[in-house]
Order: structure tokens, then sequence, then C-alpha cells
């Protein structure tokens, strides 16, 4: 029975995306089998995972509305080694058709359940929105990752974001948790990140993953190749952050 894990931060630019490209490429290193879900309409974890968004047969846009199933939709990211069910600009709009539909809130876990055990993981990675998409993705998921950066206004964002969260486990799934807050585009030389590490950690304790994840120009150069950044360039530093990350996942995991 696979992991359902959602990427999901209601701020845009904390590096979800990125966080969850490099993640599932980091767990395939680990010989775990993954399927990364895109459940951005813009596409950028499919760009990401080198697939072209502009060539696909099927995409998750048919999945959520019926039209195709996750084994007829799902492409191979030779460049990441795991499996990714992509999306484009079509899923913008199955936020409209989704409205009429009955169990509109629980499609996508119901056409991931059709190849739960074909997977050890699955990540969904989530728009920077509370929206229709991103409400599926919570009721797919058994837990939520929460990447962000050690910012006031992130911290602001994250009541929003923990309080959504409560929500959809006390009226939709029950099963959902928050499986841990991950430190991204860190800069140790901020005194005000180190506060707001600080911070994270007395509030949420073991919820903190002890991975942080520095600022780095590799991990942003990646996506333009369609490569993670951990098989773009294995060696930096951000590379070895997210390897150890995908490491403490599989940890974590355990003890859940």
């Amino acid at each position: 029975m696979a992991k359902i894990f959602c990427v999901a931060n209601q701020k845009g630019g904390v590096g979800k995306t990125t966080t969850a490209v490099n993640l599932a490429a980091g767990l395939a290193r680990l010989e775990q089998r993954v399927l990364l879900v895109d459940l951005d309409p813009q596409g950028n974890a499919t760009m990401g995972a080198g697939i072209n968004k502009a060539e696909l047969d099927a995409s998750i846009y048919e999945v959520m509305l019926g039209l195709a199933d996750v084994r007829a939709a799902r492409v191979r990211s030779e460049t990441g080694h795991f499996d990714v069910l992509p999306a484009n600009r079509e899923l913008a709009g199955a936020e409209v058709e989704m409205v009429e539909l009955d169990n509109r809130e629980k499609r996508l876990k119901d056409a991931l359940a059709a190849v739960d055990d074909e997977y050890d993981f699955m990540l969904i990675d989530c728009p920077p929105a509370l929206s229709m998409l991103t409400l599926n993705g919570l009721c797919a998921a058994h837990g939520v990752i929460i990447p962000m950066q050690c910012e006031y206004y992130a911290l602001e964002g994250l009541s929003d974001l923990v309080n959504t969260i409560k929500k959809v486990h006390a009226k939709l799934n029950p099963d959902l948790k928050i499986i841990g807050l991950l430190r991204v585009m860190f800069d140790p030389r901020m005194t005000l990140s180190q506060q707001v590490s600080s911070q994270l950690e007395q509030h949420f304790g073991d919820k903190v993953f002890r991975s942080i994840i520095p600022r780095n120009v590799r991990l942003a150069e990646a996506p333009s190749y369609g490569m993670p950044g951990i098989n773009f360039d294995p060696s930096s530093k951000g590379a070895q952050a997210y390897l150890a990350f995908g490491a403490e996942m599989v940890e974590r995991i355990k003890t859940l």
C-alpha cells in the first residue's frame, strides 16, 4: 500500500515543486517506487521531471474528470527514474467542470486507489491556493509535507494552512496529518532565518524535519534542463540536502 503525501503551502514561490520533484528523485534513488502527481495547472513539476507538457496524450485533467485512468495518463521520467501523472493548462478548467460532479473532493483519491499497490510513495504537488484541486490532494493524502522559507510572512501563511488541514481532517479525511515542516531556501547568514527556524523548532518540535535545504543555484538551474536537482548536480549542497531529506522521510514513515 502506497504512502500518499501532499506537498502543500498556500503561499506561492516557497519551493513546493522543487521539493516534490527532488524528493521523488531522492526516494527513487533509495529504490522506492514513486509516482509524482502534478496537481498544478502550471505543470512545473511535469517539466521539472523532463516531460514536455505540450505533447501529452492524456493528463491528470482527464483522470480527474473520469475520461482516463492513471495507467493511461502516467508518463515515465527518464531523468528522475519515477512515474509522473502530468499536468498542463487544461487542468485549470477542471475546477469549473468538477463543481457539478458527484464526490468532487475525492476524485483524485478514487483514481489513485487503482494503482495503490504499484507504488511505495505517491507525492502530490499542490497549487499555491486552497482550491478544489488542493482539496482533492488533501483528501487523497495520508499526510502533508509543508515546505517553507524562514521569514515572517511564511509564519503568517503557516497558521492558515494548519487550520485548513485541521478542517479537512475533521470533515473529509480523518487519516490526514502533518508529516513535517521542511525549511527551504535557507540562508544561515540571515539573522531572521535563524530566528524563524528556532521559533518553528520551539513550536512544532519533532514535526520540523532535521534536514534543511539551503538556497542553491544548481537547484534553481535544474528545471531548465528537465532534471531533478539531485541528478543534475549530485555534488551540490542542495542535492545533498534533498538526498538527506529523502532518507529522513523513509525513516519517519517507519514511526508513523
